[in-house]
Formats: C-alpha cells, sequence, structure tokens
C-alpha cells in the first residue's frame, strides 16, 4: 500500500502521520483526564453506601469515556463536530463556546498539541516499527497521568497498572525497551523504592510525602525501561519537582502546606529515558563508575 510505503521509507510522512494521529489522541485524552476521576469518585461513593448499607444516593447521570457526548460546561450545546477539530478549532473559536461564548480552558489545546508533538517526537526517534508503538502508548499514558495527577492529585490503577503489565509483556516477548529480567527487577525495585521512602518519611514525621500512586507508576517505568534506568529517573524526577516547588514558594504561587503532586515530575523524567534510551545510561555510567 502507497500509505504504508510512505510511513516505512519517508521518516517526513512518518512523522507528520503521527503528529496528525498524536492531535486525534490528545483530543481524547482530555475526554479521560477530566471524565476518569469523576467516573472513579462516582464508584467509590457507590461502594462506600453499599459498605455502610446506607441508602442509595439520587440516581446520576451516567458518565463514560464515550457517552454522553462533549457539550458546554456552561450552556450544555453539544459541541459540534467542526468544533471539535485539534487545536483549530480552540484558535478559530479565540477559545470560547461557539453557542454562548463561554470561556474553553487552554487546557484542551494544550494537551492536543503536547500529545501530537510528542508522539511526532516518537516517530522521527524509533521510526516505523514496534518500538515506535510501544513509545506512543508509553507517551500517551504518561501524559494523562501527568494531567490528571495535576488537577486532581490522582494516578488511577485503571492507567498505572495496565501500563505496568503491559510494559512487563513487552519486554518479555522482545519488543520493549530492556530485556525480560531488568524489567521483573525494575518493576519490584520502582514500586518498593518510593513505598520505602513514604514509610520512612511517615515514620518519621508523621506524615504522608507521596501517595501511592507514585509507587505504581515508578514501577510502571522501570517495567517498560528496566531497573538500569530507575536511578536516572528518581534523579530527574526529584530535581525537577525541587526546582518547581522552590520557584512556586518564592513566587508565593503555592501553599507550603499543600503537597506538590509528583506524579507529573516522573512522568517527564520518564519520558525523556524513553527517547534518551541508551545515550542516557551510557552518561549515567560514565558519572557513577569510577576510572
Amino acid at each position: 500500500m502507497p500509505l504504508l510505503d510512505g510511513l516505512a521509507h519517508s521518516p517526513t510522512v512518518l512523522a507528520v502521520a503521527v503528529l496528525l494521529l498524536g492531535l486525534c489522541v490528545g483530543s481524547f485524552l482530555n475526554v479521560v483526564i477530566l471524565r476518569l476521576p469523576a467516573m472513579l469518585e462516582s464508584g467509590w461513593r457507590r461502594e462506600c453506601r453499599e459498605l455502610l448499607a446506607l441508602e442509595a444516593a439520587p440516581t446520576e447521570p451516567p458518565l463514560s469515556l464515550v457517552s454522553p457526548p462533549s457539550r458546554c460546561p456552561r450552556c450544555q450545546t453539544p459541541i459540534k463536530p467542526w468544533h471539535n477539530v485539534p487545536v483549530f478549532s480552540w484558535l478559530w473559536l479565540r477559545g470560547r463556546c461557539a453557542s454562548c461564548s463561554a470561556p474553553i480552558s487552554i487546557q484542551y489545546p494544550l494537551v492536543e498539541a503536547l500529545t501530537g508533538l510528542l508522539s511526532m517526537a516518537c516517530a522521527l526517534r524509533f521510526g516505523w516499527g514496534g518500538a515506535l508503538l510501544a513509545a506512543l502508548v508509553v507517551t500517551w499514558a504518561l501524559v494523562a497521568l501527568a494531567m490528571i495527577d495535576l488537577r486532581t492529585q490522582l494516578l488511577p490503577d485503571t492507567i498505572t497498572l495496565p501500563l505496568l503489565w503491559l510494559g512487563l509483556l513487552a519486554n518479555v516477548w522482545g519488543g520493549g525497551f530492556s530485556t525480560a529480567p531488568a524489567a521483573i527487577i525494575g518493576a519490584a525495585a520502582g514500586y518498593l523504592s518510593l513505598w520505602t521512602v513514604y514509610h520512612v518519611f511517615k515514620w518519621v514525621t508523621g506524615k504522608e510525602g507521596m501517595g501511592h500512586g507514585d509507587f505504581k507508576l515508578l514501577g510502571a517505568l522501570g517495567a517498560w525501561f528496566g531497573w538500569k534506568a530507575l536511578p536516572i529517573i528518581v534523579l530527574l524526577s526529584s530535581g525537577a519537582g525541587a526546582v518547581a516547588g522552590l520557584g512556586l514558594i518564592l513566587l508565593r504561587k503555592h501553599d507550603r502546606n499543600v503537597p506538590i503532586p509528583f506524579g507529573p515530575f516522573l512522568a517527564i523524567a520518564g519520558w525523556i529515558v524513553l527517547i534518551g534510551g541508551r545515550g542516557l545510561a551510557t552518561a549515567w555510567q560514565r558519572l557513577t563508575l569510577p576510572g
């Protein structure tokens, strides 16, 4: 097929195709970012009422990732397909609802553009093949997790756990970014390292220093990239988190009593390792090994 031949032999064609795909996926990720936490909270409330034998709550409108169709939060007008084109519709409408002129969050075009650009970077880095498909799965999951954590301080198991298992399977079948033994050790070491830090910090201070989702996310990154990548990921994410936290405090944009989500920094570090690959590992070894 001409399209597949173009994707296989032309980096430019592949990059543009993956950019367009990433923009569309980014539009869907906006739905995931907004709706998945609400779906989880609804399920938690229902389970708590059942466990406590409370009366059933008033029936809530069914909510899923595909239903109801997207609509304006203010006027409830369904969004027309031509008003839902990634990035371009937001620019065309000047960031406002076509029906009531209510402001539309800039999150929508930013997530779409970010997903498209990161996807294109993966295409340029890996070329056509199984490694690109795996890199896109990791990239899209990390974008969704980072944004959900920023908004709600949640890292949903419905994303982190499948990401972990997919990483292990990809490396077992030889289609990942590490060997199977290194991936298995990486998953365990990633989870247990932050689990240990969490409990030591809680024992010393009596406070929770991070959420349990952070353990699972680092475990998932270890499953994809192996245990050797974990020190780099922790170093990059901790450094970025410290700089961001200090900057927010100095600018008086953050209450010191409110924890800063760590998931976005883990996601950023994980994606850097995804793209940097062996180059980062080699540089790390030169820094840490004597001689």
